[in-house]
Parts: C-alpha cells; structure tokens; sequence
C-alpha cells in the first residue's frame, strides 16, 4: 500500500470543496492507497504539513489548491522521490492548466490513481523555491493587491490591474543571463517562466517547458492604456511573443540588481526581497502526476 497525504487549503475554492472528503474516498483506488487527510490552518502550515509527511515516507502528496499551496507542498519535495499530485482549487490555477491536470475532482483524483509521472524543473529566487513563475515589476504589485484584497477570482484580479495601471511607472533594471548577457533596461514587468502562464490562462512565455532545463526571461515594456485588450487577447492567444512589447530570452541562471527592495511575485505568493535577485534553475527535481501523452 502507498502511502498518500492530500494537503488542502480550506480557503481556496471553498464552494468545490463541499463534499472534497466524500469524492476522496468514492473516487481514489483503496487497493493502492492508505489515505491520509489534513487541512491547512495558516500561510506556511502545507509547508510543516509536507515535512511531516515525508518523515511519515509519503509516497505521494497532494496539493490541493492553488498555486500557492501548490509551491508550498512542493517546496518540501523538491530533490526527493516522493512524487507531487495536484487537485486544482485555487483562483489562477496556472501550473495544473499547465500540467493539463482535470479541474473536475472525480478526474483528477482518477488520474492520480492511474499514476503516470513526469519530472520536472523547479527553479529558485534568492533560495526561496517556485514552480512556475516568479517576477518583479508591475506583475509583483498586483500580486501583492490581489493577497490582501477580500475577493477572490479573475475579475477582481483585473480591477485591480486597470486600477493601477496608469499611474505605475516602469523601474529600471539590470540583468546578467547565465554569467554572459548583461542587460539594462526599463521594464513593466520581467517574469522569469518556468511554466508558460501566471493562471487563468493568461500565457506570458508561450513556448516555456518544465522540461526543458531553461527559464525563459520575459522582459515586458509598458504598452499604451488603449493597446491593453490587444495585449490581453494575445496572452489569451498564446502569441505575446509576438508583441513588440515582450522580450524574451532563455537562461539557467540570472542575477538581477534593482535600486531598492521591492516585492516579487513568487508562484503568485507576493514577497518582499532583496535589491539582488538570484534567479536559479533545478533540472529535473520534482516528480508530478500528470495525464498521458502530456508533454510538459
């Protein structure tokens, strides 16, 4: 029997998680699994309950959530054998759109019980780990509006961006790309993609993999406030890159120098860091449950 902890966040997707127990024990395979259940209390309680898992020799974990308890979990297994699921359950959900993983509970606790895994990249910012994306810039404030604002969802999300909008000057940067590209510029946003999207399907590097052994580094210029729904349909599109707006350049490892400290947005998780920033890729160090024929 392998043992599996589902790690929930009682907060996220509160209407979902109705009956997330029963659907547990209806759906998932008891013939493979001795199941374990626990809740969150608190910001960086996954990450105590992820620990004790893996000294109880968790053969899975599973987040259940959004993308912040999903790096919360996954922050404790990266460069273990213990291998991450995921049940969506949070407002952006970008890695499990990512990853292709169902949004439906029944499927996608069906899909753990089929058990196909990949691995993947994991990357850090200034040793504090992330899965899919981390940033600085205008990106970083909305993430730190949208933590401390009561309502949740992408439309909240979007009041939020065109309230701040106009008055939110680009800040100026200096970058070093794998010890070789130096860079100075002006940015809106720089995000360093490890996955293709931020959530809601809002696709900011179009071609990132989590295979691939690179971040790529998307370097933003602030467009016009009337070019806003072009931008936003070629997010949508998966054809920002085309913008005259992105730039973006892969690397494995960045440095980044700022005037002042500023917040960053780590896997949606808005902190407060350093003016240096010390971008770093882990290859292949984090197992995921994720469907067949899936290429990630």
């Amino acid at each position: 029997m392998k043992r599996i902890f589902f790690i929930i966040n009682p907060v996220s997707g509160r209407k979902r998680q109705k009956d997330l127990v029963s659907l547990i024990h209806e759906y998932i395979d008891k013939t493979q699994f001795d199941i374990n259940i626990q809740y969150t209390e608190a910001v960086g309680h996954a990450k105590v309950l992820s620990r004790e898992a893996l000294e109880a020799r968790a053969h899975i974990i599973v987040a259940v959530g959004g993308d912040g308890t999903i790096n919360e979990v996954a922050s404790q297994m990266i460069g273990t054998s213990c291998i991450l699921a995921i049940i969506p359950g949070g407002s952006g959900n970008g890695l499990a759109r990512h990853l292709g993983v169902p949004f439906s509970i029944p499927k996608a606790i069906q899909l753990i019980n089929k058990g196909h895994l990949t691995s993947i990249d994991t990357a850090t910012i200034n040793n504090k780990s992330f899965v899919s994306i981390a940033g600085v810039g205008f990106d970083a404030e909305v993430a730190h509006l949208f933590a401390n604002n009561k309502k949740r969802g992408f439309f909240s999300y979007l009041r939020i961006i065109m309230h701040k909008f106009n008055n939110y000057k680009p800040k100026r940067y200096e970058l070093t790309l794998d010890d070789d590209l130096r860079i100075r510029t002006r940015a809106f946003f720089i995000s360093f993609a490890n996955s293709n999207q931020f959530g809601y399907n809002t696709t900011i590097a179009p071609n990132a993999r989590l295979t691939d052994g690179l971040l790529d580094v998307c370097l933003v210029s602030k467009p016009k406030l009337w070019e806003m729904p072009i931008i936003a349909n070629l997010l949508l599109l998966k054809r920002i890159d085309r913008s005259q707006y992105v730039r973006i350049i892969t690397a494995r490892r960045i440095v980044l120098k700022q005037k002042k400290k500023r917040f960053v947005n780590v896997d949606g998780e808005a902190v407060k860091m350093k003016r240096e920033l010390v971008i770093e890729l882990i290859p292949n160090s984090l197992n995921v449950i994720i469907p067949r024929n899936v290429i990630r």
